[in-house]
This record gives C-alpha cells, structure tokens and sequence, in this order.
C-alpha cells in the first residue's frame, strides 16, 4: 500500500513539475516576445494612410470578386433566358463597380 502512495506521489509530482515548467516558459517566452523594438514614423498620419490604402485595397478586390461574378451569372441568364437571374446579375455587376471605384466616388464626392 505504501509503494503504490509512493507511485502515486510520484506521479502527481511529475504532473505538476510538466506543468509548472510549461507555465514558467510560457511565461518567459512572453516576456522575450513582448520586448521586441517597435520602428514607429515619424508621422502619425502616414501610419493612418497606410491602413487606408490597405483597406481600400481589400474593398476593391471584393468589390472585384462581386463584378466577376456578376458577369457570370449574366452570362448564365442570358443562356438559359431566365430574366430574374438576368436582373439579379446586372445588379450584382453595378455593385461591383460601385465596390471596385469606392475610393475614387469618394474622392470626387470630398473633393480630395
């Protein structure tokens, strides 16, 4: 009965000791991570315009995807001479072009 407590205690020990040592290097590759240098601009609106483009990156390649598609199922409409298909896929090309050129309707709207 005493080995097997002793096997047990064994066990648990090393349990713990597996975790405890996971824990501690989590924690210290946390710490290594987070110190890292941070290479910042100058200029804060640089940083801004830089996400901007990149988001109006992202909205012109859907706005892209969405034009494509909508030429597909025109194309589809216009073989199968289905007239609810075919309006479905003008207005999916409208709203694609209106994605794609977001940036520059806007533009023209602002003024900038």
């Amino acid at each position: 009965m005493k080995k097997i407590k002793k096997i047990m205690n064994k066990k648990i020990l090393i349990k713990v000791l597996k975790r405890t040592s996971l824990i501690l290097f989590t924690v210290i590759a946390l710490f290594i991570g987070q110190a890292s240098n941070v290479f910042a601009t100058e200029d804060p609106l640089t940083v801004i315009n830089n996400l901007s483009t990149f988001i109006f990156g992202v909205i012109k390649a859907i706005g892209m995807i969405l034009l494509g598609w909508g030429i597909v199922q025109v194309g589809l409409a216009l073989k199968s001479h289905d007239a609810s298909q075919r309006a479905n896929g003008f207005l999916t090309v409208a709203g694609g072009i209106i994605i794609t050129f977001s940036k520059q309707i806007l533009d023209l709207i602002t003024g900038g």
